[in-house]
Protein backbone atom coordinates (compact mmCIF):
# COMPACT_ATOMS: atom_id res chain seq x y z
CA UNK A 1 0.00 0.00 0.00
CA UNK A 2 1.08 3.07 -0.72
CA UNK A 3 2.18 5.76 1.88
CA UNK A 4 -0.79 7.74 2.81
CA UNK A 5 -0.48 11.37 5.15
CA UNK A 6 -3.87 11.75 6.70
CA UNK A 7 -2.79 14.29 9.65
CA UNK A 8 -5.08 16.62 8.21
CA UNK A 9 -7.90 14.14 7.52
CA UNK A 10 -11.33 13.81 9.68
CA UNK A 11 -12.31 10.87 10.65
CA UNK A 12 -15.42 9.84 9.13
CA UNK A 13 -18.79 9.28 11.69
CA UNK A 14 -21.72 8.49 11.14
CA UNK A 15 -23.35 9.42 8.29
CA UNK A 16 -26.71 10.55 8.32
CA UNK A 17 -28.85 12.25 5.45
CA UNK A 18 -32.12 14.70 5.58
CA UNK A 19 -35.35 13.12 4.91
CA UNK A 20 -38.80 13.94 3.15
CA UNK A 21 -40.29 16.61 4.46
CA UNK A 22 -40.43 20.71 5.25
CA UNK A 23 -36.93 22.96 5.75
CA UNK A 24 -36.30 26.42 6.28
CA UNK A 25 -33.32 27.26 3.51
CA UNK A 26 -31.23 29.60 2.15
CA UNK A 27 -30.59 30.19 -1.77
CA UNK A 28 -26.65 30.21 -1.98
CA UNK A 29 -26.58 30.99 -5.57
CA UNK A 30 -29.00 31.75 -8.59
CA UNK A 31 -28.17 31.75 -12.07
CA UNK A 32 -30.33 32.73 -15.06
CA UNK A 33 -30.23 30.29 -18.27
CA UNK A 34 -32.12 32.78 -20.36
CA UNK A 35 -31.60 30.60 -23.81
CA UNK A 36 -33.93 28.00 -21.61
CA UNK A 37 -35.77 30.12 -19.39
CA UNK A 38 -34.80 29.31 -16.20
CA UNK A 39 -33.20 30.04 -12.84
CA UNK A 40 -31.06 27.19 -11.27
CA UNK A 41 -31.43 27.58 -7.98
CA UNK A 42 -28.40 26.23 -5.56
CA UNK A 43 -29.76 26.04 -1.77
CA UNK A 44 -28.66 24.98 1.99
CA UNK A 45 -30.71 24.10 4.85
CA UNK A 46 -30.14 27.19 7.03
CA UNK A 47 -31.26 25.45 10.59
CA UNK A 48 -31.27 22.38 12.77
CA UNK A 49 -29.39 18.86 12.58
CA UNK A 50 -28.57 19.33 8.71
CA UNK A 51 -27.63 22.85 8.54
CA UNK A 52 -25.05 23.32 6.00
CA UNK A 53 -25.68 19.42 4.70
CA UNK A 54 -25.50 20.27 0.77
CA UNK A 55 -22.38 22.84 0.90
CA UNK A 56 -20.70 20.58 2.80
CA UNK A 57 -22.05 17.54 0.09
CA UNK A 58 -20.55 20.28 -2.47
CA UNK A 59 -16.72 21.16 -0.98
CA UNK A 60 -16.58 17.28 -0.45
CA UNK A 61 -17.74 16.29 -3.57
CA UNK A 62 -16.96 19.10 -6.25
CA UNK A 63 -18.70 16.86 -9.79
CA UNK A 64 -21.83 16.60 -8.03
CA UNK A 65 -23.12 19.59 -8.81
CA UNK A 66 -26.73 18.42 -8.71
CA UNK A 67 -26.03 18.60 -4.77
CA UNK A 68 -28.70 21.02 -3.41
CA UNK A 69 -29.63 22.80 -6.64
CA UNK A 70 -32.84 22.58 -8.61
CA UNK A 71 -34.51 24.57 -11.32
CA UNK A 72 -37.23 26.96 -11.72
CA UNK A 73 -38.61 27.35 -14.89
CA UNK A 74 -40.18 30.92 -16.12
CA UNK A 75 -41.60 29.42 -19.41
CA UNK A 76 -45.25 31.18 -19.86
CA UNK A 77 -46.80 27.10 -19.09
CA UNK A 78 -44.66 27.60 -15.72
CA UNK A 79 -45.20 30.89 -14.91
CA UNK A 80 -47.86 30.24 -11.70
CA UNK A 81 -45.01 27.94 -10.08
CA UNK A 82 -42.66 30.60 -10.56
CA UNK A 83 -44.86 32.97 -9.35
CA UNK A 84 -45.19 30.82 -6.12
CA UNK A 85 -41.17 30.37 -5.69
CA UNK A 86 -41.06 34.39 -5.85
CA UNK A 87 -43.89 34.93 -3.72
CA UNK A 88 -42.25 32.34 -1.23
CA UNK A 89 -39.01 34.28 -1.37
CA UNK A 90 -40.23 37.41 -1.20
CA UNK A 91 -42.76 36.52 2.39
CA UNK A 92 -39.82 34.69 3.77
CA UNK A 93 -37.55 37.94 3.78
CA UNK A 94 -39.21 41.00 5.00
CA UNK A 95 -39.60 44.02 2.59
CA UNK A 96 -37.50 41.76 -0.29
CA UNK A 97 -39.59 41.40 -3.39
CA UNK A 98 -38.54 39.37 -6.34
CA UNK A 99 -41.18 38.98 -8.22
CA UNK A 100 -39.70 38.04 -12.14
CA UNK A 101 -39.51 41.90 -13.60
CA UNK A 102 -41.93 43.91 -12.73
CA UNK A 103 -39.62 45.42 -9.51
CA UNK A 104 -37.00 43.29 -8.95
CA UNK A 105 -35.56 40.72 -11.57
CA UNK A 106 -31.62 40.64 -11.00
CA UNK A 107 -31.43 36.57 -9.62
CA UNK A 108 -28.19 37.87 -8.31
CA UNK A 109 -30.26 39.02 -5.18
CA UNK A 110 -31.30 36.07 -4.22
CA UNK A 111 -28.44 35.21 -3.02
CA UNK A 112 -28.86 34.93 0.96
CA UNK A 113 -32.41 34.70 0.97
CA UNK A 114 -34.18 32.35 3.47
CA UNK A 115 -37.40 30.18 1.68
CA UNK A 116 -39.26 27.27 3.09
CA UNK A 117 -38.42 23.95 0.94
CA UNK A 118 -41.02 21.01 0.70
CA UNK A 119 -38.77 17.87 -0.02
CA UNK A 120 -40.26 14.62 -1.69
CA UNK A 121 -38.56 11.04 -1.88
CA UNK A 122 -38.46 10.05 -5.71
CA UNK A 123 -37.37 6.65 -6.95
CA UNK A 124 -35.08 6.57 -10.01
CA UNK A 125 -32.99 4.04 -11.94
CA UNK A 126 -29.21 5.12 -11.48
CA UNK A 127 -27.14 4.59 -14.66
CA UNK A 128 -26.11 1.22 -13.31
CA UNK A 129 -29.74 0.13 -13.67
CA UNK A 130 -30.68 0.08 -10.21
CA UNK A 131 -33.74 1.44 -8.42
CA UNK A 132 -32.57 4.33 -6.02
CA UNK A 133 -34.30 7.05 -3.87
CA UNK A 134 -33.18 10.65 -3.63
CA UNK A 135 -34.69 13.57 -2.50
CA UNK A 136 -36.30 16.44 -4.94
CA UNK A 137 -37.56 19.78 -3.79
CA UNK A 138 -41.49 19.37 -4.48
CA UNK A 139 -42.53 22.95 -3.85
CA UNK A 140 -41.38 26.55 -2.37
CA UNK A 141 -43.54 27.82 1.01
CA UNK A 142 -42.71 31.40 3.21
CA UNK A 143 -40.81 30.43 5.96
CA UNK A 144 -43.50 30.86 9.16
CA UNK A 145 -45.47 28.31 7.27
CA UNK A 146 -43.17 25.32 8.05
CA UNK A 147 -45.46 23.99 10.70
CA UNK A 148 -48.51 23.71 7.96
CA UNK A 149 -46.36 21.90 5.29
CA UNK A 150 -47.50 17.90 4.83
CA UNK A 151 -44.60 15.78 3.69
CA UNK A 152 -45.69 14.40 0.18
CA UNK A 153 -45.69 10.78 -0.59
CA UNK A 154 -42.70 8.86 -2.10
CA UNK A 155 -43.03 9.46 -6.35
CA UNK A 156 -42.35 5.79 -7.34
CA UNK A 157 -41.18 4.67 -10.92
CA UNK A 158 -44.10 3.47 -12.71
CA UNK A 159 -42.64 0.52 -14.37
CA UNK A 160 -40.62 -1.23 -11.84
CA UNK A 161 -38.49 -3.95 -13.21
CA UNK A 162 -37.73 -6.75 -11.44
CA UNK A 163 -34.64 -9.28 -12.00
CA UNK A 164 -34.66 -11.55 -14.69
CA UNK A 165 -37.99 -11.10 -16.22
CA UNK A 166 -36.98 -9.17 -19.20
CA UNK A 167 -39.31 -6.61 -17.47
CA UNK A 168 -38.87 -3.06 -19.30
CA UNK A 169 -36.67 -0.57 -17.69
CA UNK A 170 -37.44 3.30 -18.67
CA UNK A 171 -39.30 1.68 -21.36
CA UNK A 172 -36.58 -0.13 -22.37
CA UNK A 173 -35.92 -4.62 -22.54
CA UNK A 174 -33.17 -6.07 -21.27
CA UNK A 175 -33.16 -8.91 -24.19
CA UNK A 176 -30.08 -10.69 -22.42
CA UNK A 177 -32.13 -11.11 -19.49
CA UNK A 178 -35.06 -11.68 -20.93
CA UNK A 179 -36.99 -15.50 -21.17
CA UNK A 180 -38.42 -15.17 -23.91
CA UNK A 181 -36.77 -16.15 -27.03
CA UNK A 182 -38.40 -13.55 -29.33
CA UNK A 183 -36.88 -10.53 -30.00
CA UNK A 184 -39.58 -7.46 -29.02
CA UNK A 185 -38.66 -5.06 -31.88
CA UNK A 186 -38.84 -7.97 -35.05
Amino acid sequence: MKRLDMTNVKEAGDFSKPEAGAYICIITKAEDISSKEYLKVTYDIAQGDFKGYYSDMRENHPDWLWAGAYTKSYKPTALPMFKRFCSAVSKSNGKFIFDGGQVNADEKTLVGKMIGLLFQEEEYYGNDGNLKTRLIVSREFPVDQIDKQKTPKKKEVADKATENTGAAINGFVDVEDSDSEELPFL
